[in-house]
């Protein structure tokens, strides 16, 4: 082999040792743009997995806030929540790759959407409630204070009722007795000797009212002697519960004008001592009384 050749071999061999640097220079070149590259795209979508995580918890947080409002929406605000909670627990467990997090993005657009419709109609609602309530405490309100000028006007009428019944109730004036002693003649003599009475005169005046009702009233005349006992007819009578022993009673037509009552009652064998008058309405209540001494 001459040294032209040589040379010219020399030459061929440096040529493919530059190519096949150039190549490797290449494909470390590629291999690291490649690992580059697939390392960017893993932390992109290691990013956008936990921004989606981070969505998807603020999401579920605002449901307990519209849950918490406790409207008659509560239980769909509930079951959207629960869709939510279930796609959190997908992507936390899912591996990240693109495919699968642009599906679980997919899907909480769509229950995104559906939030958004669902909250504003419970807001609507709730304000709606707020409303009623406004208008409910405002009626209460006013309910409160017709009741308290009721009330006002029961008690003021209900005074005024005693009042008049009060006013309506008749006065006994003047109550007054006499012992007599009956002449054969008619003639009766006042005595104050118990031994020669035998009529006891017993009068008193119904005063004037305007108010009270007319028609026919009656009163009950009670009259005991020194012992104790009851004179006259001593019957008997329920008044208002209570059992009434009286010496005799009277009815009269009450027409508002001041009336004199008279009545004699006859008695014997009357005994010295104090004798006590008690006159009693219909209601069973002393309405005037007075005593008197015989010797």
């Amino acid at each position: 082999m001459n040294l032209s050749q040589s040379n010219s071999r020399n030459s061929g061999l440096k040529a493919i040792i530059v190519i096949l640097l150039l190549l490797l220079l290449g494909s470390l070149a590629y291999t690291y743009k490649l690992q580059t590259e697939t390392t960017e795209a893993t932390t992109k979508l290691t990013s956008d997995k936990e921004k989606l995580q981070a969505e998807l918890e603020a999401k579920i947080a605002e449901y307990n806030t519209a849950i918490a409002d406790n409207t008659a929406l509560k239980g769909e605000l509930e079951e959207e929540q629960a869709k939510m909670v279930e796609l959190l627990e997908k992507l936390k467990k899912s591996e990240g790759d693109a495919s699968s997090l642009a599906k679980f993005r997919v899907q909480f657009s769509q229950l995104k959407r559906d939030m958004n419709n669902l909250v504003a109609e419970n807001n609507s609602l709730k304000e709606r409630n707020t409303k009623l309530s406004k208008d409910l405490d405002s009626t209460s309100t006013e309910l409160n204070v017709a009741k308290t000028l009721n009330d006002t006007l029961k008690n003021s009428n209900s005074k005024l009722a005693k009042t008049i019944e009060k006013g309506q109730k008749l006065a006994l004036l003047n109550l007054q007795m006499l012992a007599v002693k009956q002449k054969s003649s008619g003639k009766q003599i006042p005595t104050d000797k118990a031994s020669k009475a035998d009529v006891l005169k017993v009068s008193f005046s119904i005063a004037e009212n305007q108010i009270a009702k007319k028609g026919d009233r009656t009163f009950y005349v009670q009259i005991i002697d020194s012992k104790s006992n009851v004179l006259g007819d001593k019957k008997g009578e329920n008044l208002n519960g209570n059992f009434l022993s009286y010496s005799f009673l009277k009815t009269i037509k009450y027409e508002n004008k001041t009336t004199q009552i008279q009545e004699d009652l006859p008695v014997k064998n009357l005994k010295e001592g104090t004798f006590f008058v008690n006159v009693f309405d219909k209601e069973g209540n002393v309405v005037v009384k007075s005593s008197f001494d015989l010797k």
